[in-house]
């Protein structure tokens, strides 16, 4: 089940959602639309390595904005800091984001119950677009979730991406053993 705009709101009421900043009226009927934040990263290399740490150069968007080319992965960052206690976060591109042919996840849409941060946006696109800081991006969906929950994210000890940082975070796959 998704949560409606009154109980996204009666959730941020309890604290158990909290967008930092919350502005009520990027509050849809069962959506939170989310902003572009000012930092975007790439990889140093163009072939990457699931094993090893794969290093990024990180930049700033400038008032003129920045140009997005195809074939190029960019890690950005939501400007939106966001805690999810009790539901299931989604977080999915706006229409207006597609229609210009820019994806914002290749595959980490969803997020867990007690995901505790600003989320990292896996840019692309198919044709140069250019993007702007604070630009509307993305919506967050909530699931209402059945049964207790037995390890919230943000007090899992593996938890790769506990740490909150307003900067996109690169994977790191490279952590886990395989």
């Amino acid at each position: 089940m998704i949560l409606s705009d009154q109980k996204i709101l009666e959730a941020i009421e309890q604290k158990l959602i909290i967008i930092e900043p919350f502005d009520p009226s990027c509050l849809g009927t069962n959506s939170y639309d989310v902003h572009l934040g000012k930092f975007i990263s790439v990889y140093n290399d163009r072939e990457l390595d699931a094993k090893r740490h794969n290093k990024v150069s990180e930049f700033e968007i400038g008032p003129e904005g920045f140009v997005m080319q195809p074939g190029t992965l960019y890690l950005g960052v939501t400007m939106e800091y966001t805690e999810t206690h009790h539901a299931v976060p989604f977080l999915e591109g706006k229409s207006s984001i597609g229609r210009l042919g820019i994806d914002i996840h290749a595959t980490a849409g969803k997020g867990d119950v007690g995901f505790c941060n600003y989320w990292t946006l896996e840019l692309s696109c198919v044709q140069p677009v250019r993007i702007y800081a604070g630009m509307p991006i993305g919506q967050l969906i909530y699931f209402a979730v059945d049964g207790n929950i037995s390890r919230l994210y943000n007090k899992k000890t593996d938890a790769k991406y506990n740490t909150a940082s307003p900067k996109p975070m690169e994977s790191m796959m490279w952590k886990n053993k395989f």
